[in-house]
């Protein structure tokens, strides 16, 4: 059964183990696929690529929001009625 992995770097479980930071860097910034008996078990993801792909999940969800709302009609108000 084949198997999707979405990095371009692997590592074993073990060699996660025995060195942790090695393998992080091994991924020189980007994910490393931690593999468990040749299958992707999950992916180990740098703390700056971690917060990049937060980043962009969030302004993804804020567009749908404003896509949802640009239909609706534009309410003026004055700054002193607030």
């Amino acid at each position: 059964m084949a198997n999707l992995v979405l990095a371009e770097t692997t590592a074993s479980v073990s060699e996660l183990k025995k060195n942790p930071m090695g393998t992080v860097a091994a991924g020189e910034g980007a994910p490393v696929a931690i593999l468990n008996r040749n299958a992707p078990a999950f992916y180990c993801v740098p703390a700056k690529a971690y917060e990049a792909l937060m980043e962009k999940l969030e302004d993804m969800e804020l567009n749908a929001i404003a896509d949802a709302r640009k239909e609706q009609p534009v309410i003026e108000v004055k700054l002193d009625e607030l």
